[in-house]
Order: C-alpha cells, then structure tokens, then sequence
C-alpha cells in the first residue's frame, strides 16, 4: 500500500491489497468532501477554543483546509489518489499543505462521528435542493392546470370511465401528492438537523469541547442527546430515502397515466418530441420513453431504501463497517430522483393538451349516470332504489347505442316517474361538473380557489 493508513499501528503485518481496496470507500465517499472540510473547520475552531490547538495552529488548519477545497473544485484529478475513505484523504492532504500540525486536526475525533455528522450536512443541503426541484415541478403542472381550468377530461376508477372532471382538477391530484412530499422533506431535514459532532467513538470526545458553538458553526439546530446513539443512528437517512422513493412512486403513477392518456386509444395527449423517441423497425412510431424510465426508475429508488434498511437490520448499537453500505445506495438515489424531476419537469412543460378530445370523451353516454340518480334522491326516491333505477336505465341506452339525455321524457318515466322535464338541463356535461360543489369537488369555481390555494402553498415552498 502506497500511504499509511489510519489504524495500522496496532497490526504487525499489513492488510492484504485486495481486501484492503475492497474495504476502502474513497472511490464513492469523496462525494462528501465538501462536507468533511466542513465539519473539519468548525472542529479545528472548537478544538482551539478547548485550548487544544493554538490560535496560529488553528489558522493553519483551516488555510490548509481551504486550499484542499480549492484545489478539489479547480481539479478532478486531485482526488485520484489512493485513500482509505474521505477522512482519510482529508487528513493526508492536510499534513502534505501544512506539515504535522495537520494531524492534531483528529484530537479526540473519530471517524464515526466524523461519518454521521457528514451524512447529516449532506441529507440537509439534498433536501433543499430536492424542495428547490419540487418547486418547480409543482409550477410546471400548476402552471398546465391553469390551462385546463374549463376543459372536462373523464375521470377513472378500477381503469374505467366513472364521472366527468376538469383537467385541472386531475392535476392538481398529483400537485397534492407532490406537496405532501415537500412536507415530508421538511421533516426529514428536521430529523437530520442534529449534530453528532462530539461524540467520539463511542462514549463522547475526550476533549472538553463547546458542541453548543459547533452546532452553531455547522447550523444545525440540536445536539444528539446520547453519544452511541449519534454514531450509530441511521434512522435520518431512511426518513430521507423513503421520502425519495415516494416521490418516485408518484412520478411513476404519473408518468403511467400520461404514457395512457398519450395512447391511441385515450389521445389526450400529445407527446412532445423533445421527451420522445422512435424505432429503429417502425417508422410511424413516436415512444412515450422519458414516461416509461420515469415509471421504471422508481424501482431504483425502493431499492436504495430497501438496501439500507436490511442493512441496518438488528445492527448492535455502536459503530460497525455495515454503515459503509448507507452511502451507495443514498447517492444513487439522490442522483435518480434528480434526474427524473428534470425529465418530468420539462415533459410537463412541453406536453400538449387534445383538449377537444378530452372533453368529447368526458361527455361518452351514462357518465351522467350519478347525476341521475341524485336527481331522483332529491326527489325523495330513496337512493338505492334510484340508483338500480338508472342502472336499468342505463343497461337500456347502452343497447340502443344512445347517452341518458338522448332518452324521451315519456322513457325515461317508465323508468322512474320522478323524472320530469328539468332532468335534462341535469344531465348537461357543464351542469354534471358544477353540480360536484363542495370543498375539493371538480366543480369550476371549486377548482378555480384550489388552484389560488395551490399558488399560495407554492409561494410558501419557494421561500
């Protein structure tokens, strides 16, 4: 091995290559470099205001340590060197800038804590940047919802036609799924906003440190409470991926219903050629394949959270080399979901709308069949009766071919007496919506404060 490690003066013989290179984690931990110098300045401050490092000392630290950033950000290739992980590289380069002082940086740290307090910066700057693309997001389909204020679309369940609503009404399903996440996010950096710093190994550093002045230093808002506890806690980082894989299941759900509603069979959408492909055999083809990745990488996302947590399963308290396996998947995830908000916000934005086919299929025959049956409820028919009413009614004009309000009012009688002249004005597509006038309804004017609301929320989360 070409440097020394960390730990090796307690071995008579040195680790062997292979298991040596296979326990190291640079080649995927250098991620949190930024992170490392860091926490690194704040201890160097801490370290000296416990009287163990002199002020010039202390300004050496961190003029080495900023050089390291320097040279890290202007040079890839700085970091292609060999290192057991990034504290590791941190503290080498440190002593290679300023000479032996550098090594008085590791007083009373260790890298356990030294990890967890990474991972923690880390989860906090991802979950802002994670909201910042949620964001926009959220204005990208709020901004297509406006769009669809007036255009009626049918709405589904069990994959069937069921009643009528406003496009913008089916967007704005997802802008709450989407707005749920934020919130969730924002716990997640809560439950993460804890400094382990101070800790030690184990028991708590043997250095009479101000952790109230780190935390400050680093903005974190609390002090872990039990140091074996901070270095072992994993729970923050599995708040976080699960958070990411909800996400990615509501793209997915998303990105299914538009793949659908982009079909022949649906065509309410029109597939932007900016987020599509052809085939290689077929030259008619145009491929919903962002949609389809977007559905499919989800999976990536269950994975990560997955993996971490059979990781951490019945893991004894205190350090043990299976948090090595935490970082990995957390990366992935992070760069996974990064990319399909990018996707799924530009798709959004350029998808088009077959706004008269939307609404020609909102108005198929018996998609009013509800309204008929409340009609007839409101006319004292007790409900379950009226309801197989209109079921016969409805088994009848799907034989002839023909909706309810085609039907004559002398048929319809003999259905149900109850019904009279002003049924008809009922079953109108624009009197079906607007019928649905309660808080969260699709009717228009319903909609139109759920979308001022929505702008609302959004103007809170851009802050």
């Amino acid at each position: 091995m070409k440097s020394k490690t960390l730990w090796e003066g307690r071995f008579a013989a040195p680790a062997d290559n292979a298991f040596y290179r296979w326990q190291s984690s640079f080649r995927f931990d250098r991620r949190l470099l930024e992170e490392e110098l860091a926490a690194s300045r704040a201890y160097a401050e801490a370290l000296a205001g416990a009287g163990v490092l002199t002020a010039e000392e202390c300004r050496a630290i961190t003029a080495g340590l900023d050089r390291i950033t320097a040279r890290a950000r202007a040079d890839a290739g700085y970091l292609a060197t060999e290192a057991e992980d990034v504290h590791h590289f941190v503290e080498m380069k440190l002593v290679e800038e300023i000479g032996p002082v550098g090594s008085k940086l590791h007083t009373g740290r260790s890298r356990n804590e030294q990890i967890a307090t990474d991972l923690r910066l880390f989860v906090k700057k991802q979950v802002d940047a994670f909201r910042v693309q949620l964001a926009a997001w959220l204005a990208a389909l709020l901004d297509r919802a406006e769009e669809l204020a007036e255009v009626p679309l049918p709405g589904y369940t069990h994959g069937q036609r069921a009643e009528p609503i406003l496009g913008a009404h089916w967007l704005l399903a997802y802008a709450e799924m989407f707005f749920r996440d934020a919130d969730r996010l924002g716990e997640c950096r809560r439950r993460a906003d804890v400094l382990p710093l101070g800790s030690g190994a184990l028991a708590g550093s043997l250095v009479p440190l101000d952790r109230a002045a780190l935390a400050r230093r680093l903005e974190f808002a609390a002090l872990s409470a039990n140091s074996v506890d901070a270095t072992s806690d994993r729970d923050f980082l599995l708040d976080f991926l699960f958070a990411l894989a909800l996400i990615g299941l509501h793209l997915g759900r998303w990105a299914n219903e538009a793949a659908l509603f982009a079909s022949a069979e649906f065509g309410f959408l029109a597939l932007p050629d900016a987020y599509a492909t052809g085939s290689s055999a077929l030259p008619q083809k145009k491929n919903p394949d962002a949609l389809e990745l977007i559905r499919a990488k989800s999976g990536r996302l269950w994975a990560a959270c997955t993996s971490l947590f059979v990781a951490l399963k019945d893991l004894p308290l205190g350090y043990s080399k299976d948090l090595q396996e935490d970082k990995e998947p957390l990366f992935d995830a992070c760069d996974t979901l990064a990319a399909e908000l990018e996707i799924a916000t530009g798709f959004q934005r350029a998808v088009g709308f077959h706004t008269a086919r939307m609404r020609e299929a909102a108005g198929a025959p018996t998609l009013n069949a509800a309204a008929a049956a409340h009609y007839l409820a409101e006319r004292g028919v007790p409900f379950r009766e009226a309801h197989a009413r209109v079921g016969k009614l409805v088994q009848s004009c799907l034989g002839q071919g023909i909706g309810l309000e085609s039907v004559p009012l002398e048929t319809l009688r003999r259905f149900s007496p109850e019904f009279d002249q002003d049924i008809y004005n009922h079953l109108r597509l624009d009197a079906v919506l607007a019928s649905h006038d309660v808080p969260g309804g699709t009717a228009p004017a319903r909609v139109r404060l759920a979308l001022a609301e929505a702008r609302q929320r959004l103007a809170q989360l851009q802050k």
